[in-house]
Formats: C-alpha cells, sequence, structure tokens
C-alpha cells in the first residue's frame, strides 16, 4: 500500500494527535491511582486514631453513677424492662406490612 503526498499530510498530524490523547489518558491514570492511594493512607490513618471496639468493663449504666449498681434505690432490671416494655414511641409504629 503505498501513500500519496496528500494523504501524508492527513495522517502525520492525526499520529500526533492520538500521541497525545494516549499520554494524556496514562496521566489521567496514573493520577486516579495516585488519589486512590491518598484516600487509602487518609482512611487507614483515621482508623488507626479511632477506637474500634469497646471493652464490655467500660460500658456503664445510664441510671446508676460512676457504673455502680444502686441497689436500694434504683429500679431492678426486671421493672426497667417492664417500663421500657409499655413506653409508646411518639411517631414509630407498632405494625409491620410484609405484604410487596
Amino acid at each position: 500500500m503505498s501513500l500519496k503526498v496528500i494523504e501524508l499530510q492527513i495522517a502525520i498530524p492525526k499520529t500526533f494527535e492520538a500521541g497525545k490523547v494516549a499520554e494524556h489518558k496514562q496521566q489521567q491514570s496514573q493520577l486516579n491511582q495516585e488519589q486512590a492511594q491518598a484516600l487509602t493512607e487518609k482512611q487507614l490513618l483515621k482508623s488507626r486514631e479511632s477506637v474500634l471496639q469497646s471493652d464490655k468493663s467500660a460500658k456503664t449504666d445510664p441510671d446508676s453513677k460512676d457504673g455502680k449498681q444502686n441497689n436500694g434505690h434504683g429500679k431492678n432490671e426486671k421493672e426497667r424492662n417492664e417500663e421500657e416494655k409499655a413506653t409508646v414511641h411518639p411517631y414509630k409504629g407498632s405494625f409491620v406490612d410484609f405484604t410487596g
């Protein structure tokens, strides 16, 4: 296949444009990879600084002071559970619709 002079005038600039487009795509993928790596490092640093689990001993009873149970002054567990069941939530319903 032989190319004429007129065809070369069109073909050569198109090769330069194709090269520029390929280089731009390569730079864009490299930039995306660097951004993903930076985001991963940021999440890793955040997870190192935050508490992932708490010990059971660290939890306290909201009704008692300093995590100690007030046996004589507070309600026992059974009465507290019955009171929670009797409480009606202002906007949550009690009916679940399973039809679909």
